[in-house]
């Protein structure tokens, strides 16, 4: 039985027509006789989208009681026990009630697709997992129903539902997505243009680059190497000279002139040592290209134009950005150069810019150290300098009487060069030749292979000396000089390792990508193992291939200790490369290593504050709210005793009594519920502009009314806040404020502009608070000097402080001219931009509105489903 297969429809945001989209492909499918069913489908209310569930059968949801209410889910049992071919699920990302099966509903689909059923959901953008952070950054705040990118990227089909903002929002104003009732609070938050649009790039983006995943996964099953110009990709070729900024600054606005523009900068280090590149440069040209967004990319290759052309179709590239050869005219007999070589080779699918640039004609710039991998040309050309050359000297000397001494000079001439072109051999074999002519032509007697004369003798053997030295030193240092020049690139690749792991770059699979672009593979994966007889996992892996499941399998396999090790794909390495290798090997297992222990770190820190939040917790339960039950219990006790007749005015005190104790509870249990809602990221602030005399004065109702002392100018602009949350603030701080103050001083609560902010100062004259406790009174359950038990949990200043960041503002205290404590608020002035309102729930269609706050009940929700 193989697996299902999973066909997700996408959105930007609910009401797009994600349901709908799923419905009609069902109807479809009924239609051609295929078995489906309806697994969970939330209509939401739409009347559209309800008719849609006609003619297709349902399968019984599962009830489930929860706190006091029975809430329905998807019946993963029943599903698997009707085997349907296929199961709508919708609103993928959605957390199940406590008490079902899984924890999340994509863990049941899964449960769904491993026993053979397919699968068609819905998911919204801003419910992926790897986007919570820029959707926080558009909409305010985070998402807390996600789903993992992986298990979306991993579905067979993804298709995106799009509609422009201003079709949505009609669609919204018809009444087609919520209740009348709740159009007008969702139009003005979630659904403003600036947050749609946002949410469409977004979608559209990332659709785009599963695309490009599919795009490439085609073209490496059907091993297509022609480039198919899809999107522009330019690469620019870097040689770590200076002019490398104005290539890539160019290739930046190339890539702005079409959508979707993309800019990779690769440098090619020759092994062969013909580029010495300034490692500061570089760096510099790095820093510019990833703050233009585009990638920087550092590989090997002994061929500068065949490695950049190889990298350039491996990405799929369209352009390539060259500069103008630094070359003076002379240095072209040499060769063509880089840049011609690759406008050359570059076929028609590849368009090749040369930039010119200041450094243009000026000469390398950049010291040159000769090669020593000899190529194939070079060796043909010694050979033939070293064998043929004596021979061809030979018939030219014959016609011109130069002298013995002359000869020999000549033919050691033509070996010292047969040992530049081609190394030892050719110069070996050169000499040679060369010794056989001297001996047979210019030695008498002549014409024949012997030697007459003691002294031509020792000169045959001194020429024949010297080359065979000559030719060994040349050989001697061209190898040295290769080795250097292989170290140099190792020493490179080890530098810009080094230089990543100071950066703090943790990613294991941007480290496996750079290692496969390094030695050219196809792909590169990460294996591991707990023990020696258990199987091999992968812990990551990158590339156009299948990763292997065993290192015996991979073409290059470098062990990292006993059940580690890395997986290479592609071709064999030679022996030279194993020991870069082997860095990137261990920096994997350390980033591996450190991955994990940053998680478990992040588990205990959250286990510990969640610990010291319910121990502080308990301790307030078991004194601070005990007194005034105490108090209640003592007073209700007192007025149901049958023995006491109590008079009107004793009656009336223990009343008062129990009132008291039941407000000093109320404010105890709400401060408790604020801070629980601050913890958990679900205040949701409704902003407006308001005067501050329309706010502040309402916070005073819970002080005497001649404990403080208003000061709030009518000149004073409109503020941007939610004036519950505002009132809640205030009220805490005079609260807080009053309580510390001596006897007979008032508090002073002042108002007054700065720039585009408003500040709120709340002055007592109270003992004040030193500097190093100053951050801490802000934090819960803090309660600073010999403050009663009685005083509160701790949470007022806590709940303040959050309160106000919510809604973009600041809380700080500072020291009052002439002794006690002022605690200045600062929100934002009317006109200073406004945050966007976030959706809260996992659905499709839930969007979560904030509402005026009291200072009774602090936070009041609603959700528009």
């Amino acid at each position: 039985m193989g697996r299902g297969k999973l066909r997700i429809y996408l959105g930007a945001a609910p009401g797009v027509g994600k349901t709908y989209a799923m419905l009609s492909e069902a109807h479809r499918r009924v239609e051609r006789g295929t078995d489906c069913v309806v697994a969970f489908v939330e209509h939401h209310g739409r009347p559209r989208t309800e008719v849609m569930l006609h003619g297709l059968e349902q399968i019984p949801l599962k009830e489930l009681p929860y706190r006091g209410s029975v809430f329905t889910e998807m019946d993963v049992d029943a599903v698997l026990a009707r085997r349907p071919q296929i199961a709508l699920v919708d609103e993928l990302p959605h957390t199940n009630i406590p008490g079902s099966r899984n924890a999340k509903r994509w863990q049941d689909v899964e449960e769904l697709l491993a026993a053979g059923i397919d699968v068609i959901s819905t998911v919204n953008i801003q419910h992926l997992e790897s986007l919570g952070d820029v959707v926080e950054s558009i909409t305010g705040v985070r998402q807390q129903e996600t789903v993992p990118d992986e298990v979306v990227r991993r579905a067979d089909q993804i298709e995106l539902v799009d509609m422009s903002p201003q079709a949505l929002r009609r669609r919204m104003a018809h009444g087609n997505i919520y209740k009348s009732d709740k159009v007008d609070a969702a139009l003005a938050n979630y659904f403003r243009p600036g947050n749609l649009t946002a949410l469409r790039e977004l979608a559209l983006l990332w659709v785009a680059d599963r695309v490009d995943e599919y795009l490439t996964e085609y073209r490496s099953e059907h091993r297509v190497s022609r480039i198919w110009g899809s999107r522009e990709r330019i690469v620019v070729g870097l040689t770590g000279g200076p002019e490398g900024r104005t290539l890539i600054r160019r290739a930046a606005r190339l890539a702005e002139k079409g959508a979707g523009g993309e800019v990779m900068a690769v440098y090619v280090a020759r092994s062969d040592g013909l580029t010495n590149a300034s490692p500061k440069e570089l760096a510099v040209q790095r820093t510019l290209v990833e703050d233009l967004g585009g990638t920087f990319h550092h590989v090997v290759g002994d061929d500068v134009p065949v490695a950049l052309l190889d990298f350039a179709r491996g990405v799929n590239a369209t352009q390539v950005v060259l500069g103008v050869s630094r070359r003076k005219t002379w240095q072209y007999v040499f060769g063509p150069g880089v840049g011609a070589t690759v406008a050359r080779d570059s076929g028609p699918d590849l368009d090749v810019h040369l930039i010119t640039h200041d450094e243009a004609g000026k000469g390398r710039g950049l010291p040159v150290a000769r090669g020593a991998r000899l190529g194939r040309a070079r060796i043909v050309w010694g050979w033939l300098v070293g064998v043929a050359g004596p021979v061809v000297l030979a018939l030219l000397l014959n016609a011109v009487d130069l002298g013995l001494a002359n000869d020999m000079l000549l033919f050691l001439a033509l070996t010292v060069a047969a040992a530049l072109l081609g190394g030892l051999h050719p110069a070996l074999a050169s000499a040679a030749v060369g010794s056989l002519l001297l001996n047979y032509y210019y030695t008498p007697p002549y014409h024949r292979l012997t030697i007459a004369d003691p002294k031509n003798i020792v000169a045959l053997v001194i020429f024949f000396g010297v080359a065979v030295s000559v030719a060994s030193v040349v050989d001697l240092a061209a190898r040295r000089t290769h080795q250097a020049a292989r170290l140099r690139a190792e020493s490179e690749i080890l530098s810009f390792l080094a230089g990543s792991v100071l950066r703090g770059e943790t990613s294991l699979e941007a480290l496996l990508d750079r290692v496969r672009e390094t030695f050219g593979m196809e792909s590169v994966a990460l294996l591991e193992r707990a023990s020696d007889v258990d199987p091999w996992t992968c812990a990551g892996s990158v590339g156009t291939r299948q990763a292997v499941e065993r290192p015996e399998d991979a073409d290059v396999d470098m062990p990292v200790g006993d059940h580690m090790a890395l997986a290479l794909s592609g071709r064999v390495l030679p022996a030279a490369d194993r020991r870069v290798l082997a860095a990137f090997a261990a920096q994997a297992a350390v980033v591996l290593d450190r991955r994990r222990l940053q998680s478990q770190a992040d588990q205990a820190r959250t286990l510990a504050e969640g610990n010291r939040i319910r121990t502080a917790l308990l301790a307030a339960v078991s004194h601070d709210l005990r007194t005034p039950l105490a108090g209640i219990k003592a007073a209700v006790s007192s007025l149901r005793s049958d023995d006491v007749a109590w008079s009107e005015e004793d009656q009336a005190e223990l009343l008062a009594g129990i009132e008291d104790g039941a407000d000093r509870l109320d404010h105890l249990v709400g401060n408790l519920l604020d801070m629980s809602r601050l913890q958990t990221g679900t205040v949701t602030p409704l902003i407006r502009e308001i005067d501050l005399d329309e706010v502040v004065p309402m916070a005073l109702g819970g002080v005497p009314e001649d404990s403080v002392e208003l000061d709030i100018p009518e000149t004073l602009p409109m503020v941007a806040v939610d004036p519950g949350l505002l009132e809640r603030s205030v009220a805490n701080l005079v609260e807080n404020a009053v309580k510390y103050s001596p006897d007979g001083e008032t508090v002073l609560v002042a108002a007054s502009a700065i720039a585009e902010r408003v500040e709120v100062r709340v002055v007592d004259r109270g003992p004040g608070v030193p500097d190093e406790a100053k951050d801490r009174i802000f934090e819960p359950f803090q309660r600073y000097g010999d403050a009663p038990r009685g005083a509160g949990v701790g949470l007022g200043l806590a709940v303040a402080r959050g309160f106000a960041e919510a809604m973009g503002g600041t809380l700080q205290a500072e020291d009052t001219p002439g002794g006690g404590l002022s605690m200045v608020l600062t929100v934002r002035a009317a006109g200073d931009g406004e945050r966007a309102e976030p959706p809260r729930s996992g659905g499709a269609g839930a969007v979560e509105v904030g509402t005026e706050v009291s200072a009774e009940s602090a936070v009041s929700e609603r959700q528009v489903s």
